[in-house]
């Protein structure tokens, strides 16, 4: 066989493994070769090599090889677990969301999850790296596996798998532990060196390297603002009695969805209302400044803000921080040479700061609006004066860094961070990302207002995401309040219009891969009519149909 790597083409016998492969390449990457990817298709290592081919290897240091490390240490610590505890001692143990780069778990059962607890899970997962155990992958058919998974006790799979098109589900073992996980796993035991456990509230952290350094742990710093409102997220789903994706379906199935749907709608409008009435009370505030990751929901949230600041009396100002846009040839430029539109350096910082104060001070200001075809600011006589009832409702990536509003005292502002953090689970081991749920809102939506293909946004969303790594997550904490904009059904919408763009997407095309495993995950959902969906939801800002000007 004739296999092409990094341009280099060499002749292999019959019978070579990509782990073969990974071996002999191994010294030249970093970061350790988990996966392959060849013919626009990821391979797991065990895999041999059929037909001559291209070969890309994949590392922990790539998106898709992060994503199998951190779901086969996963699978190794519920391993571990279980025969730490014994497996009648635990009744569910849950993936439940990310947190301080790991996964934050709970357990349920006849166990003390303590330090002690931890510790023995922890040297049992390591004896289990130590025996480099492979990964088995079996395919089932699918009514097999909804068997197994009833015998096991495994509820959430059962229902998952009662929704599935395909005859047949992949499931993978260490050993006699068997389970289903939504994604490609390493080859053995022996690369899940790196990571840590942490007790945390009532669960603890499976706690994980990061992309940028992927053999060293980082310290687990937690998060305690964004805990609490995945917790209560998490709430709201266990008392609409949804939280994995086979209980949207039963709800979808069985004429559910318009109660779900206005339930939902009004629980996040009840949150709106808690922070309008906090802001309300926060005396000397003159400024709420709204700052969020891509596809988030800022716009519609903000409008909603404002109606809910106008019923507590007050007279909000929207004010995108975007209009403080530096002119374009004095924008920084990244290390490609192109305009770096993200970073701090893009805002007029100094015009924005004296422009705020004068108004804090009751002076009156002629507001810019920044011409994005031009690259200029422009003045068209937009005045504004802040009286007694009068606020500003500040909108920007910067609005939770001090540095942006460096000149206004901290407590003429109040700080709202707004993300999209999906509750919903695949089941009780597969969590959904939040970026994938962002990712599928930002392709809708680009494609429908400004005619973008999935896989130009495809393409963006490294860039984009790195953009919010640097300037929005490490200032998260400081927000005085948060906002989750994810709605527990949304995926079941989206699905309908992401299926066609993503199909669009050719089999030769760097996209495909990724486009790929969406369209796979999309297929758990059963779909739902947008008609249902009220005209002032977060999810109208991406679907159209809203009734704000977004």
């Amino acid at each position: 066989m004739k296999i092409t790597i990094g341009g280099s083409t060499k002749e292999y016998p019959e019978g070579t493994t990509y782990m073969d492969l990974a071996r002999e390449y191994q010294g030249q990457y970093a970061s350790d070769i988990v996966l392959v990817q060849t013919d626009g298709k990821l391979r797991e290592l065990f895999k041999r090599v059929k037909e001559d081919c291209k070969v890309e290897f994949v590392t922990t240091a790539d998106t898709a090889g992060v994503n199998a490390y951190r779901r086969s240490a996963a699978m190794l610590m519920m391993k571990a677990a279980y025969r730490v505890a014994g497996e009648r001692a635990i009744d569910r143990l849950k993936v439940e969301y990310s947190l301080s780069n790991g996964y934050y778990c709970t357990l349920k059962g006849e166990v003390q999850v303590d330090e002690a607890f931890l510790s023995q899970v922890k040297d049992v997962m390591l004896q289990l790296v130590k025996e480099e155990i492979p990964f088995q992958k079996r395919s089932v058919h699918t009514d097999e596996a909804i068997a197994i998974f009833h015998a096991h006790g495994m509820y959430d799979k059962e229902k998952l798998f009662r929704y599935r098109r395909a005859s047949r589900v992949n499931l993978y073992s260490l050993r006699s532990f068997e389970d289903y996980h939504y994604g490609y796993m390493v080859a053995h035991t022996g690369y899940l060196k790196y990571f840590d456990l942490h007790l945390y509230d009532d669960g603890f952290v499976l706690q994980f390297p990061s992309p940028a350094s992927p053999r060293e742990v980082p310290p687990f710093k937690p998060q305690h603002k964004l805990f609490q409102v995945l917790k209560e997220s998490t709430g709201w789903g266990d008392m609409l009695g949804i939280s994995t994706v086979g209980d949207l379906n039963d709800c979808i199935s069985h004429g559910g969805m318009e109660e779900l749907i206005l339930t939902q709608e009004a629980l996040q409008e009840q949150k709106i209302a808690d922070i309008a009435r906090q802001i309300k009370e926060r005396k000397n505030c003159k400024f709420v400044m709204i700052a969020g990751p891509s596809s988030s929901g800022k716009t519609t949230f903000s409008h909603r803000l404002s109606v809910q600041l106008k019923a507590q009396g007050l007279r909000p100002h929207p004010v995108a921080v975007d209009n403080y846009f530096v002119e374009r040839e004095l924008t920084p430029k990244d290390e490609k040479g192109d305009y770096n539109f993200e970073c701090l350096g893009a805002i007029d910082i100094e015009l924005f700061n004296r422009q705020m104060t004068e108004l804090l001070e009751g002076k009156r200001v002629e507001i810019p609006s920044f011409n994005f075809k031009a690259g200029k600011k422009e003045y068209n006589g937009d005045y504004l004066k802040l009286g007694e009832e009068d606020i500003l409702v500040l909108e920007g990536i910067h609005c939770l860094n001090d540095a942006l509003s460096h000149m206004l005292p901290r407590e003429s502002k109040f700080k709202i961070y707004i993300s999209a953090l999906t509750q919903l689970n695949v089941d009780e081991h597969n969590r959904i990302p939040t970026t994938d749920g962002r990712l599928l809102r930002r392709m809708v939506r680009d494609a429908r207002t400004r005619g973008t293909t999935a896989a130009r946004t495809i393409q963006m969303w490294p860039s984009v995401r790195r953009g919010e790594e640097e300037n929005i997550f490490p200032y998260q904490e400081e927000a005085d309040a948060m906002f989750n904009s994810a709605l527990i059904y949304e995926l079941a919408v989206l699905k309908q219009y992401a299926e066609p763009a993503l199909f669009g997407i050719d089999r030769d095309a760097p996209e495909y891969t990724e486009a790929k495993r969406l369209l796979k995950f999309l297929d758990y959902f059963v779909g739902v009519d947008s008609a249902k969906i009220p005209n002032n939801s977060i999810l109208r800002e991406f679907i159209g149909g809203g009734c704000f000007r977004v």
